[in-house]
């Protein structure tokens, strides 16, 4: 690891030279710091989620329209109660570590839009595929909607989903794979660590009984965790999984599907064609990052503030 570093206005110095899941290493491997961290997160996330469901019934109640727990109002609320885990995770790093918030953007301390466009670009058609032979091999119960669930549906998922899924890959691949990653001073380790807590309290977050969906959840988190890792930012991570949301409820809306089932997660809920077909694509996409990125190696802290590290991602 250099010994020398890049100094953020106002903020603690950033080591330089290192990679993005290795920001908060240091000679001390300060556990305890980040298990409350972890718990901070998640207790955190947990409670939002809570206190905006409550709210969202105490709304609807006023409004004399008690729709359940997926109604436009009561699911709204749930995302965007998950989508404040990007300044929350922000203020714990920069709490409990001294490290800006802004660098969980990337290994420049920014989000980088042009990896944002490239990732779309290569994503999306990825999972319209996947996802479309999924709805095609495993039509599944539907139900009747009214124009306006439609509509408020349609709103709350296109405008919220996509801050819910940046939330929790800022909470999860930003700032627990970081500090997982600080626990051991091997570079390898470190991101073998980083990956496996990461992807375990993702899966622990989303609750699901079934075994297979917990595998599911596993190759989502290594594939974003690997992504994350080559890239030195959650942008690919993000796009991945707000795309991979996204494009979820709109085949749900096409089919009018019955939400409660969708969300189901009880045991012996699984077949191959629910899973099997995203969950290649998300290791097609964690593929071509690494074809793209293995002449350059991992993208690491630049070696000045004016220096930005190489990222061949083109298309």
């Amino acid at each position: 690891m250099s010994s020398s570093t890049i100094v953020t206005p106002s903020r603690e110095p950033i080591t330089s030279g290192v990679q993005y899941h290795r920001v908060l290493a240091g000679e001390k491997r300060r556990i305890g710091r980040g298990v409350l961290a972890i718990v901070l997160l998640v207790g955190g996330l947990f409670t939002a989620i809570q206190l905006a469901y409550l709210l969202a019934v105490w709304v609807e109640g006023l409004l004399g329209s008690e729709q359940g727990a997926y109604s436009p109002l009561t699911l709204g609320a749930g995302l965007a109660a998950t989508a404040l885990l990007t300044p929350w995770s922000m203020l714990i790093q920069r709490w409990l570590y001294g490290v800006p918030g802004p660098s969980l953007h990337s290994v420049v301390s920014r989000f980088r839009f042009d990896l944002f466009g490239r990732a779309l670009i290569a994503i999306v058609p990825l999972f319209v595929i996947a996802i479309g032979i999924t709805e095609y091999l495993d039509p599944r119960p539907t139900v009747s909607w009214s124009h306006a669930d439609i509509v408020g549906l349609f709103v709350v998922v296109v405008l919220l989903v996509p801050l819910q899924s940046a939330g929790e890959e800022y909470g999860l691949r930003g700032l627990v794979f970081r500090i997982a990653g600080s626990w051991v001073h091997g570079r390898w380790t470190s991101l073998i660590l980083g990956t496996i807590v990461s992807s375990a309290i993702f899966a622990v977050i989303h609750v699901a009984a079934d075994p297979w969906w917990n595998v599911f959840y596993l190759v989502f988190s290594i594939t974003a965790s690997f992504m994350t890792w080559r890239t030195g930012g959650v942008e690919y991570a993000v796009v991945m999984h707000a795309v991979y949301n996204v494009l979820t409820f709109t085949y749900w809306f096409i089919v009018n599907a019955d939400l409660a089932d969708r969300f189901d997660r009880s045991a012996s809920t699984v077949t191959a064609p629910l899973i099997v077909p995203s969950a290649l694509a998300m290791i097609a996409i964690a593929v071509m990052v690494w074809i793209r990125t293995r002449r350059t190696g991992p993208a690491k802290t630049p070696a000045t503030s004016s220096e930005v590290p190489e990222v061949t991602l083109k298309s």
